[in-house]
């Protein structure tokens, strides 16, 4: 295993040709770090699977250079589907379609849809780009940690996370901290009106405005599976507490217009509502570097992108 911090044109080529040699690529794009593997070769997708100690059959997200892209791996694309693509991406939106006849089992799960997105990330961008130019199709790619785990924002935190399980030929490609910090906004596009599996940096409102249809509820009776919609995840090590008062020794993390209570250990002091969301996930990792028990977070209130950090502290809160 390689970490790249320098990441040139020629560094984005070598990077392409371990995918295709059948190695797995850790890479930055605007939300979180993903672990890549060519989407079409199912002993090196086996291996993403094997490194995140992710369950099999619990789908994986293609990425894909550009909406020219998309009719490779989804038919009867709906209209408000095409609309969303063509508006939000490159950006932090992934969206789940029928799937073509190339998107295989192991990348669905054995689902009936697949899941599209194109990041807004200079080297992911290359990356995928250069892959595309010398014959791929797209690379599959979750977050770059073990299932269950907090999602990494940095290539040190992806070292840290799977380091140990990646191997000759792997890289990680450093291209610094992620500027969203949490995980793509899912939705379901297969219904007559979109469905919001995952919350985030789009949100509701603007699916709403783009497509001019009602969000759906999501049907819980469903049965599809689709990245972050477990009760519990994006947990670190030590204990998450939402909204309560921390005790001296406790880690904190709150807006900065927040005190800390006395004794507790700050461990992040956002201005924003974006900061908070860029910086929430390290705050939780540096929590477990200090080796702390717990951590209190005081979560962010209102709409918007504030709904999509609620949703991802609830389930990291989860035991």
């Amino acid at each position: 295993m390689q970490i790249i911090a320098n990441c040139t044109r020629e560094v984005i080529k070598k990077a392409a040709n371990s995918l295709f040699d059948g190695c797995l690529v850790a890479f930055p794009t605007e939300t979180v770090y993903g672990l890549g593997a060519d989407a079409t070769n199912e002993k090196a997708v086996s291996r993403i699977y094997s490194v995140k100690g992710r369950p099999i059959g619990h789908p994986l997200i293609v990425h894909i250079s550009s909406f020219k892209q998309l009719d490779k791996w989804a038919i009867d694309v709906s209209e408000y589907a095409v609309d969303l693509a063509k508006e939000f991406w490159p950006g932090p939106m992934t969206l789940i379609l029928k799937r073509s006849d190339l998107a295989k089992d192991f990348i669905t799960g054995g689902q009936d849809n697949v899941g599209l997105r194109v990041p807004n990330q200079p080297i992911a961008i290359g990356l995928l780009e250069e892959f595309e130019i010398q014959g791929g199709l797209g690379v599959a790619a979750p977050s770059a940690n073990k299932f269950g785990a907090v999602s990494p924002t940095s290539a040190s935190a992806v070292e840290e996370e799977i380091g140990m399980g990646l191997g000759i030929g792997d890289l990680i490609l450093d291209g610094g901290r992620c500027s969203v910090g949490v995980e793509s906004t899912i939705i379901d596009c297969t219904q007559a009106n979109p469905v919001v599996l995952r919350p985030g940096w789009i949100t509701y409102a603007e699916v709403e405005r783009c497509t001019g249809l009602k969000i759906e509820l999501i049907n819980s009776q469903s049965g599809l599976r689709a990245s972050g919609l477990l009760e519990s995840h994006y947990s670190p090590k030590a204990k998450v507490v939402l909204d309560v008062s921390a005790s001296p020794g406790e880690g904190f993390f709150a807006m900065d217009i927040v005190s800390t209570p006395q004794g507790a250990i700050r461990l992040g002091s956002p201005k924003t509502i974006e900061q908070y969301a860029s910086d929430v996930y390290a705050a939780l990792r540096y929590g477990d570097q200090k080796n702390l028990a717990k951590i209190v977070v005081i979560q962010p209130s209102g709409g918007g992108l504030a709904i999509a950090i609620r949703d991802r502290l609830g389930k990291a809160a989860q035991e």
